[in-house]
């Protein structure tokens, strides 16, 4: 299949963006075949560039998220180089920017000064709260909106809160603002026009909270940190065996339940014990249960615990370490390791999760620092002088 069969394929997207949620959303969206000219500061580039080295001297967080990008370096700041954004977004589809509120608009990039120059454009800003409200104007980073949507205080041990390891506030961020870059586009073809996407990672963490606003509403309870534990169904989650290692569980069924009483645990007591006979019983005995299992479970090794979880058909898992995931053998039966160039030659990368059949995703290029300058400003119809003058002016 040609790549030129990609869903997103004559899409132009500029990204004004820096960090990890902008540039997630527009790998996405670079992923699925549009092109995506991602905007960067001359000499220092995407703040995520300087975020360490691993990579064979690049940032792990720059190959993670820039790769099928073309890169512009240049001073925005200047009026030569608003200039260059301009005719850009004159050819644009989309213009992505994170920045702050009102920083764009500084620049001479708002919505209202780049729509005056191209009606069709679809205009998506992703900030930490928003363009509007008290908290508009507060630094955002994923760490603070963890806490300030209350994920914390759901993840962590009873005495202890924790975030969550990767940064799930931008991811959110990101994958919200694609969504609606799609849709706008999907409804640009029925309207005729453009439109603002207002998209905040304080919103989009907060959407994912899920049943939790629901039990304060409904009955007044706060989320109970409980460790690998699921906070309303037991038994759920990592078990240790007497060999040391996990094995994860899920009982969410009463059939679940029962299964497992009588097929893993081979204890029909718990099973005819009226204490646990519904979900919401084994949730309030919830440490007197989970303690029985634990002793129980320190009774054999996690071969015996995954075979009898089988047999009965029931979901488990194991809880591996990040060299045991990359050799995993569905990673690699789904083939989401892929190498893709880069400015220090192949790479590996994990590939993007879409899997469509009339849509191939693309695995070009990661690009160096304002490689692409010289050819986008010539498809924009400046001569090899007028590019040399940007150059020679510290422009680009």
């Amino acid at each position: 299949m040609n790549q030129s069969d990609s869903a997103l394929n004559g899409i132009r997207v500029v990204a004004f963006e820096l960090a990890v949620s902008g540039p997630f959303c527009s790998e996405l969206l670079a992923d699925m075949g549009a092109e995506v000219i991602k905007i960067e500061r001359t000499k220092i580039g995407d703040t995520i560039r300087d975020w360490d080295d691993v990579v064979n001297g690049i940032s792990s967080g720059y190959i993670w998220l820039n790769r099928n990008k073309r890169s512009l370096a240049i001073d925005v700041t200047s009026e030569d180089g608003r200039n260059v954004i301009h005719q850009l977004v004159k050819t644009a589809d989309v213009f992505l920017e994170n920045f702050a509120p009102g920083v764009a608009d500084k620049l001479g990039f708002g919505y209202q000064k780049l729509r005056s120059i191209n009606s069709n454009l679809i205009y998506c800003s992703l900030s930490g709260y928003g363009q509007d409200g008290p908290y508009k104007n507060r630094k955002a980073f994923d760490l603070l909106i963890q806490g300030e949507v209350g994920l914390m205080e759901t993840t962590g041990s009873p005495d202890q809160p924790a975030k969550v390891g990767p940064p799930v506030a931008d991811l959110a961020a990101g994958m919200y603002s694609a969504l609606g870059i799609v849709m706008a586009l999907y409804q640009r073809e029925r309207i005729g026009r453009g439109q603002l996407i207002d998209i905040s990672m304080f919103d989009s963490l907060l959407s994912f909270m899920g049943y939790f606003p629901h039990h304060f509403w409904h009955r007044g309870e706060k989320p109970q940190r409980v460790g690998m534990r699921h906070s309303y169904i037991t038994p759920y989650g990592p078990f240790l065996a007497r060999d040391k290692k996990y094995v994860s569980l899920a009982v969410a069924s009463s059939r679940d339940w029962e299964l497992f009483c009588k097929n893993v645990l081979h204890r029909l007591d718990f099973w005819e014990n009226p204490v646990f006979e519904t979900a919401e019983l084994r949730r309030e005995h919830r440490v007197k249960l989970e303690t029985m299992i634990e002793e129980i479970f320190l009774k054999h090794d996690s071969a015996e615990w995954f075979e009898r979880l089988k047999l009965a058909k029931l979901p488990y898992g194991e809880v591996l370490s990040i060299d045991q995931v990359l050799s995993h053998p569905q990673v690699n039966f789904r083939n989401m390791i892929r190498n893709v160039s880069s400015p220090v030659g192949d790479v590996p990368v994990i590939a993007n999760p879409l899997k469509m059949t009339e849509s191939p995703v693309r695995y070009d290029s990661i690009p160096d620092l304002g490689q692409d300058a010289d050819m986008i400003l010539t498809e924009l119809g400046y001569d090899k002088a007028s590019i040399e003058l940007l150059r020679a002016n510290g422009i680009l």
